[in-house]
């Protein structure tokens, strides 16, 4: 059974937010997107900068409603998510 659509809030950061154009938007995401991967892909469907911003979807980190998920995972009742590119400490 699919779920319902829902409106959630995107953040994005660094390289991922210069790509797309925006430091976040809300969103319906549809009852078919459960997993973090299903979302990033039905995001790089959305136009040529999310296309560009996620064309490498392995790369892409995300956290939901600000805890790490892996991509596998579902995304639950999020109400914010996040996405940037792997971070390096220094």
């Amino acid at each position: 059974m699919e779920r319902p659509d829902r409106e959630v809030r995107l953040v994005y950061f660094a390289w991922v937010r210069e790509r797309i154009g925006l430091s976040e938007e809300r969103v319906s995401l549809p009852g078919s997107v459960r997993t973090a991967g299903e979302m990033i892909a039905w995001l790089a469907e959305r136009g040529d900068t999310y296309a560009y911003a996620l064309e490498a979807p392995s790369t892409i980190r995300v956290a939901v409603d600000q805890l790490h998920i892996e991509q596998d995972e579902p995304l639950g009742s999020a109400t914010e998510i996040a996405l940037f590119p792997p971070m390096t400490g220094g």
